[in-house]
């Protein structure tokens, strides 16, 4: 007897491919394929799962801090995540952008960027982390808007008033800042330029400790956002905001043209980076999140009193920034004295 063997093509049922085990095979090739993606595009699709820390680079009690912390609580709505705020202060600002260099490039080590390190510091040493190309801009928040605020006793209201005093006692006024080259240093540098008056510097370890230097008069002034609630207490004497336009809190603060100092003001504001090569779905969510968190009306009265100017800024804009703020500085930090170190 002969036998005879029927043919029949792939995926049509016949007696050598019945339907049950096509369905097999073909859950089982799937699944295969499944295993075979990348680990970083699986992870992609179900972040985030697991709590997201953002590092701010600052002591607490500060303007930094008070913006790290309004920003991770909103930002946990957004994302639906839990976000923790981890404060790694030292180095002023290079510990805690080091180590979220340093992290997986996975979206769960968020940094609260600013100019400080990412166009002062790279000017002044070498740091452990590429300014340049070692992380992922999600974009800007935040700008900083510095108030010159002095200690009642002086008996001044004007900053015109502030450069007279200097000028008549050459390097007796004492003004504060968060730290060595901090934004409030270089801020009082740049008006002792500008005005061609002598004040010495006193630094802090932080925004938070210069109001209580200030009533307690170990200084004379300084130069930050944390002089708004000093200013609308009464426990001091705002006399200008250090920026281009005035104080949204303050609208009858002159800026500092106006209160007769023109001058160039570096920009760079205060922003969220991640480590280089963080996927960019994942940044560009977190991108989405950042910019509704920022143009929140909510978010901005919150930070507004701690003096903090909520402002989206776009991810290539604020990279922008910080890169022609780090060539202001290459230029102005020799001369007042900072100079690289290698």
């Amino acid at each position: 007897m002969t036998k005879t063997f029927s043919r029949t093509s792939p995926g049509q049922p016949g007696p050598g491919n019945p339907p049950t085990r096509r369905r097999w095979l073909a859950a089982d090739a799937a699944l295969v394929a499944a295993a075979l993606l990348p680990a970083t595009a699986r992870a992609q699709s179900d972040w985030p799962r697991r709590p997201i820390r953002l590092v701010v680079p600052f002591p607490p009690g500060g303007s930094s801090d008070t913006l790290g912390r309004v920003f991770a609580e909103r930002l946990r709505a957004e994302l639906d995540a839990t976000v923790v705020v981890e404060n790694r202060p030292g180095g002023t600002t290079q510990v805690g952008t080091e180590i979220v260099s340093r992290a997986d490039p996975d979206g769960y080590t968020l940094l609260q960027g600013s100019a400080t390190a990412f166009a002062v510091l790279p000017n002044l040493r070498r740091v452990p982390y590429d300014p340049a190309n070692g992380f992922e801009a999600v974009g800007g928040v935040a700008e900083y808007v510095a108030i010159v605020t002095v200690r009642k006793e002086l008996g001044i209201a004007t900053l015109a008033e502030l450069i007279e005093l200097a000028h008549r006692e050459p390097g007796k006024l004492t003004y504060g800042s968060a730290g060595l080259a901090s934004v409030g240093h270089l801020s009082g540098e740049i008006l002792k330029r500008e005005a061609r008056i002598d004040m010495l510097h006193v630094p802090f370890r932080g925004s938070g400790e210069l109001v209580p230097a200030l009533i307690g008069g170990q200084i004379d002034l300084f130069i930050d956002g944390v002089g708004l609630g000093a200013a609308t207490s009464g426990r001091a004497v705002p006399l200008a905001a250090f920026s281009e336009f005035r104080h949204p809190a303050l609208p009858e603060l002159p800026s500092l043209a106006e209160a007769g100092v023109e001058t160039e003001l570096p920009t760079g504001g205060w922003g969220v980076m991640v480590p280089k090569g963080t996927p960019p779905e994942i940044v560009g969510r977190l991108s989405e999140a950042a910019e509704k968190v920022a143009r929140d009306p909510g978010t901005a009265e919150e930070l507004l009193r701690a003096g903090i100017v909520a402002r989206w800024i776009p991810p290539e804009v604020y990279r922008k920034r910080l890169e022609d703020a780090r060539a202001f500085y290459a230029e102005f930090l020799p001369s007042i004295g900072l100079t690289r170190t290698e």
